[in-house]
């Protein structure tokens, strides 16, 4: 399985979720792969950051707004920002490759403005992060 799905396959298990009030397990089937899992638990373990992020970022809109397979997008495409080192045994994808992996799912499953809306964020949190080094 590619990369690609399984990015999706981690925003589709935190989409199912949060829609439906499950733990990340039980949206997993027996044969998931590490990197689908590693992405939702890292998500998981710092999603109270990752929102307040997507809050900071998100200018005129409250988190609650933003739909959640948007909300899910975000997610990943910024611990995949913030936290691709503790993917164990893979090699981090570059900035610009996570913002562009969670534009193209944008592009491929959400509404005609999600895809600038999730740019716009994450670019936003990685021109912060990079004037903060």
């Amino acid at each position: 399985m590619r990369r690609t799905e399984q990015r999706r396959a981690a925003v589709w298990a935190l989409y199912q979720s949060d829609l439906l009030g499950r733990t990340l397990e039980e949206q997993f089937a027996g044969d998931t792969h590490a990197f689908t899992r590693s992405l939702a638990q890292l998500v998981g373990e710092h999603q109270d950051e990752l929102d307040e992020l997507i809050r900071s970022h998100a200018t005129g809109w409250s988190l609650e707004r933003i739909a959640p397979l948007e909300r899910s997008i975000l997610r990943v495409g910024l611990v995949e920002l913030l936290y691709a080192d503790a993917i164990p045994g893979e090699r981090p994808i570059p900035p610009e490759g996570a913002i562009d992996e969670a534009v193209e799912t944008a592009k491929r499953f959400c509404g005609a403005n999600a895809p600038g809306f999730i740019n716009g964020i994450l670019g936003s949190v990685l021109r912060e992060r990079v004037s903060q080094t």
